[in-house]
């Protein structure tokens, strides 16, 4: 097979997989049928010829299958780790006047895969180096893999599961709990490739990249490792891209990789050089723990000296105040930085920073900027007394051995945007129009001083349509999307007032357990909010003493008579998950996000909580193997961990 038969199929699968997308799933077309049938049979003559059939290809129905647990198998070669080096220098030396190529050491979880009589039968992780997991369901579900090749002796590749950057994102967009956002591709690829339910693998857009030949029976590759490439190539493969070189050309090709990997989709955390001629690669045999054919480039951090200049210290909703360390300008990564989080107090400390230390700072994964060490060691920064927005005092707090600073003052200006914008926020009175920035300007003005003012904007009416962004049309929009934020439910409110510790789960649940009176919330005791289910003494005592704030009540009479509380019917019948809590975690299927799924569980009478603990009724998650911490304490506390698909047909059916 030809590269040019190689991306033409690929264009194809690409063209006709768009094209059915369109048409099943968002009742469009894109082209017409004539044209889908002359695709179509333009590909199948070309898979008729080459023997390459593509994992993705319109041409195959792949059966999703779940399997109750990944089997084991052994390698029929180990998979040895790599002998490493930061230095250019060495990595030349390396080659001693030979041939070799440099590829991409992509960052995914290896996988092998077997061929038998053009079929693919069987692919396995690398384990433990002699023992992988079973993983060949998942592996035909793979975006670019070919499931049949021309050649019909047995084959065996290894190679690089991995899923892109902006997949990565993408997924990770759709998880609205931080603490479970992936970490990065290579944690969220392993999970992916390692289902129980290769529909799950089949959803994360997984790619793979053949980086090494292990055998292909019959075949004479010349002791050439590019020829190997090649054949890969030939047989439907993405191979990892690489570069011949030699000592004379080696450093240009590592130039090469270094300004390509600033914009690279795919994740890397380094390179790999491997001798081109194969006999002499094998003759050099192995150590304990190396082979001696290859060795990897690790990209050293870049890490520049400066002179920190000032802390600012930024306040939030809550009070936490975080500090932000500005220093000298310094070019890292081909970027200009000159401010980097620190975190909290405990770092501060614990760098022993100072006005005019001298300080070296780097990247991160090559992105986020970090003080790698303070140089100077003065330990002078005072921590600020008094907050940086509203001037009153502050104190040091410390969770878990970590001390952060914190605004005392409830009334701070910072606290009133960020309050502000969660009151109008989507799950809260839901009012389009009112950004952040337009919440700032209009607090600015003395627009807004607490919340029952937002159904007043009306009398600002000259000075908000004179303001830069806003004309007649967006200040109609804004006072129609007011006016329909006063029909409201008792949840949202209580949501929105902002509560320390109360989210939309725990605003429903104080909703039902007070039947939707908020009189009897109010004037309920810490010991009954203790005992309601998921609150516990802490939230218990926030919400007490948020009700006992004399100032805070005032405030809150003057918004409930903006307000329309319409009382939620509820159907009593339906309420099938009443008295069971759950927990989501991970990325869904079957719905588009976890708060589709949490709304569910809650029409239904259940509770979906942030954590799991002996009270759980079960945890949701679609990777049963991941190694996550929630999973980790489900385990411990014999909560059940169920797919997506069993929640549904055990729970909701």
């Amino acid at each position: 097979m030809n590269d040019k038969q190689t991306n033409r199929m690929k264009e194809l699968v690409s063209l006709l997989n768009s094209a059915s997308e369109a048409y099943y799933a968002q009742d469009r077309e894109i082209m017409s049928n004539f044209e889908y049938d002359r695709l179509y049979d333009e590909l199948t003559e070309l898979e008729s010829i080459t023997g390459v059939t593509l994992a993705n290809s319109p041409t195959l129905n792949v059966g999703y299958e779940a399997v109750d647990e990944l089997p084991k198998d052994r390698h029929e070669q180990p998979m040895l780790s790599l002998a490493k080096t930061k230095s250019r220098e060495e990595l030349r030396e390396w080659l001693n006047g030979r041939k070799a190529l440099l590829s991409w050491k992509l960052d995914g979880l290896t996988v092998v895969l077997n061929y038998e009589d053009g079929r693919l039968v069987k692919a396995v992780t690398r384990g433990n180096g002699e023992i992988g997991e079973v993983v060949t369901n998942n592996a035909r579900v793979f975006k670019n893999i070919p499931l049949s090749i021309p050649h019909r002796g047995k084959v065996v590749v290894r190679g690089e599961a991995i899923i892109s950057y902006s997949e990565f994102e993408k997924i990770n967009s759709q998880i609205e709990e931080v603490d479970a956002k992936y970490k990065n591709p290579r944690n969220l690829c392993s999970g992916s490739v390692r289902q129980l339910n290769n529909e799950v693998t089949a959803s994360r857009n997984v790619n793979f990249y053949a980086y090494s030949l292990i055998s292909a029976e019959g075949v004479d590759f010349a002791d050439s490792r590019k020829a190997q490439f090649d054949f890969l190539a030939k047989m439907g493969f993405d191979v990892v891209e690489y570069r011949l070189v030699d000592p004379d050309t080696i450093m240009d090709a590592i130039a090469y990789f270094e300004e390509k990997i600033r914009t690279y989709d795919i994740p890397s955390d380094g390179l790999v050089l491997l001798y081109e001629d194969i006999s002499y690669g094998q003759s050099l045999g192995r150590t304990a723990k190396f082979p001696r054919d290859s060795i990897a480039f690790k990209w050293a951090d870049e890490i520049r000296e400066t002179v920190l200049r000032k802390i600012e210290w930024s306040a939030s909703r809550t009070g936490l105040i975080n500090p932000v360390a500005v220093f000298d300008p310094v070019e890292l990564e081909g970027t200009t930085v000159s401010r980097a989080s620190v975190h909290n107090v405990s770092i501060v400390r614990g760098l022993k920073l100072g006005i005019g230390d001298h300080i070296t700072v780097y990247k991160a994964n090559m992105i986020i900027p970090q003080i790698a060490e303070n140089l100077t060691k003065s330990g002078t920064l005072e921590i600020p007394e008094r907050c940086p927005v509203c001037g009153e005092p502050t104190e040091i707090r410390q969770v878990n051995d970590v001390q952060s600073l914190y605004c005392r003052n409830p009334a701070c200006d910072a606290k009133k945007i960020k309050s502000f914008t969660l009151f109008v926020s989507r799950d809260a009175l839901n009012v389009e129009g009112l950004s952040e920035s337009t919440l700032e300007k209009f607090l600015a003005a003395g627009f807004l001083h607490e919340f029952a003012d937002v159904f007043h904007l009306s009398r600002y009416e000259t000075e908000i349509t004179g303001m830069e962004g806003f004309g007649e049309k967006s200040y109609q929009n804004l006072m129609q999307s007011i006016e329909n934020a006063r029909h409201t439910t008792l949840p949202r409110l209580i949501y929105g007032l902002g509560i320390e510790n109360i989210g939309v789960a725990n605003a429903k649940v104080l909703s039902r357990h007070f039947g939707h009176s908020l009189e009897e919330l109010r004037c309920a005791g810490i010991e009954e909010l203790s005992d309601i289910d998921g609150v516990g003494e802490v939230i218990a005592a926030g919400i007490y003493e948020y009700f006992r704030n004399a100032e805070r009540m005032e405030q809150l009479d003057r918004l409930l008579e903006e307000l329309d509380i319409v009382r939620e019917t509820v159907d009593e019948s339906a309420q099938t998950l009443t008295g069971m809590s759950f927990v989501i975690t991970g990325s869904l299927v079957h719905y588009g996000n976890r708060s589709e799924l949490k709304e569910e569980i809650e029409a239904r009478g259940g509770k979906v909580t942030g954590s799991v603990t002996g009270r759980t009724t079960c945890l949701i998650n679609n990777d049963l193997t991941s190694q996550s911490s929630k999973n980790k304490k489900a385990k411990e506390l014999g909560v059940r961990i169920v797919s997506e698909d069993t929640f549904v047909e055990e729970y909701l059916s």
